[in-house]
């Protein structure tokens, strides 16, 4: 018996979902009170399957639902990653040059929509010891049990990292955002997919998706007039879904971040408690 590829698996599964449903480019509809329902399958569905994907010629559709399916399939991801619990360390960029390394917890409860999402960072510096929480589409900080605004470069950097992130692309439809393809492109011998995203609130990201293994290893965007890169790596299976355990980030030229995942687990309960501000 012949053993499929998780790639092949990925096609295949892109291709069954853009047979069954019109994966759409640019904004998707909405209905009062969230995105519109995708109509459960019938015994006998009437949609035609492409008999063929062309991978050389990928539509930005086809590139965005198999880089999903690479991921996990749409539905696992929701399935799965209802909740995510993450511990790891960020060694962030001091204002003299010198490395800050912090240990953090991450709690998020999933949204209908990433400006849905309730995430919270809390971060053990050396010397300090504080929490980030992004709520209702707006960052506020937390030190012992008490409710402060935080710096606006420190806000700024932790809202970046969520819009403008991996699951900024694998939930485009859900944040109605629009997609362009880019010329591919070789970096380093390596060949790249590229795929601008530009979301509701206009802000963008470009991907350079693998087109090996359509996972995101590079992603851009702009911020205050300066360049960010952030550059993916160590890519492992959790719990059925793909995840890169270690990031690193650039602002023009000079590294300001890495992070390195030690433990993350989905479905867990989270306590809603986590994400008060009162």
């Amino acid at each position: 018996m012949r053993i499929l590829s998780p790639l092949r698996l990925a096609v295949i599964a892109a291709v069954v979902f853009l047979g069954l449903s019109a994966a759409h480019v640019g904004r998707a509809q909405a209905v009062s009170g969230g995105v519109k329902p995708v109509p459960k399958a019938t015994p006998t569905p009437t949609a035609v399957i492409p008999a063929k994907i062309d991978l050389k010629n990928l539509n930005v559709a086809q590139l965005a639902e198999i880089t999903i399916a690479a991921y996990g399939i749409r539905q696992r991801l929701d399935q799965v990653r209802k909740t995510t619990f993450e511990r790891g360390t960020t060694s962030y960029a001091g204002p003299d040059g010198k490395p800050e390394q912090a240990n953090y917890q991450r709690f998020v409860i999933r949204g209908a929509s990433l400006g849905k999402e309730r995430i919270r960072l809390d971060q053990e510096f050396p010397n300090a010891r504080y929490s980030l929480i992004f709520s209702d589409g707006a960052v506020s900080g937390m030190y012992n049990n008490t409710v402060f605004t935080p710096r606006d470069d420190v806000s700024k950097r932790f809202e970046n990292q969520i819009v403008h992130g991996i699951e900024a692309l694998l939930r485009y439809q859900e944040n109605e955002s629009k997609l362009d393809l880019q010329p591919r492109e070789k970096i380093m011998g390596v060949d790249y997919y590229v795929l601008d995203l530009t979301d509701k609130q206009e802000r963008k990201t470009r991907f350079y998706i693998s087109a090996k293994y359509f996972r995101v290893m590079i992603l851009t965007y702009e911020d205050g007039g300066v360049r960010y890169r952030r550059k993916f790596y160590d890519y492992n299976s959790a719990q059925g879904t793909l995840v890169p355990f270690r990031t690193v980030l650039w602002a023009d030229d000079k590294q300001v971040e890495e992070s390195e995942i030690g433990t993350i687990t989905f479905g867990q309960k989270v306590d809603e408690g986590l994400f008060s501000l009162s």
